[in-house]
């Protein structure tokens, strides 16, 4: 009888979950920090901005004077005629006072992370976008499934893909600075001491109304944000902000 054919022993991959860092402490610690002040100071703006829902350009600008624009809304004022036959509750002493200190705590926490992320080449190597990255052909992509809501690929877990790299380096080096700087023009104290910086936006009016509109694109970008956290998996990614990992398949044979 002849020998029995040998059968080679194949033995089926095997998927085993491990977890990997994603984000460093300071990442994230700096994450959530900025995110409670956002959220303090967005409370706070609406109540100082319903103390006097009017918006103005120039130097000079109070409620006896034409505005540039007018929100809708009534005021906790009855100096300020919105329209309405009533005032809200004026909240502006509370909400000017927290609104300074998370602002600056705020600034703290964004200068620690830039600093941070500048010396440790985490712009250079998470947000930088490569070239070719910078084609008509991939931003139409990324453009188009954002727009279907397609949830991002797996290997989007480890890293951000051109268009949220663009969206990130305009958050942190353009739109917060710039809501910084306007917030510093409308202080006194900080005009008094530094007039050039109020007239590079044409006034105090003028600092209050950029700095509205910045408010307004943040409000978006945190909106898009969290839709597609959600979208790509709102449990996964909100504990690689908390714990800093992600869980990783790998096979074994």
């Amino acid at each position: 009888m002849a020998d029995s054919a040998w059968i080679p022993s194949i033995a089926p991959a095997v998927s085993t979950q491990t977890s990997a860092s994603r984000h460093t402490v300071l990442v994230r610690v700096t994450h959530w920090i900025t995110t409670l002040c956002f959220f303090a100071l967005l409370v706070t703006g609406i109540e100082i901005l319903i103390s006097h829902p009017r918006f103005y350009w120039g130097e000079v600008g109070n409620a006896l004077t034409p505005s540039l624009f007018d929100i809708p809304i009534p005021a906790s004022r009855g100096a300020v005629k919105t329209g309405y036959s009533f005032v809200l509750p004026d909240q502006n002493g509370w909400s000017r006072s927290l609104h300074f200190q998370a602002g600056w705590l705020m600034v703290f926490t964004g200068f620690l992370y830039v600093v941070s992320g500048l010396y440790a080449g985490h712009f250079r190597k998470t947000l930088l976008p490569a070239k070719s990255d910078l084609s008509r052909r991939v931003l139409w992509r990324e453009i188009g499934n954002h727009l279907r809501f397609k949830p991002p690929s797996a290997a989007e877990a480890w890293s951000y893909n051109i268009l949220q790299r663009l969206t990130y380096l305009l958050v942190i080096f353009v739109l917060f600075p710039l809501i910084i700087w306007t917030g510093l023009a409308m202080s006194p104290a900080f005009t008094s001491a530094f007039p050039a910086a109020v007239n590079v936006f044409g006034g105090q009016q003028s600092a209050r109304t950029i700095h509205f509109f910045v408010t307004l694109f943040l409000v978006l970008f945190l909106l898009v944000h969290i839709l597609m956290v959600c979208l790509a998996g709102f449990k996964s990614r909100m504990r690689a902000m908390i714990t800093g990992r992600v869980d990783a398949l790998k096979e074994q044979s």
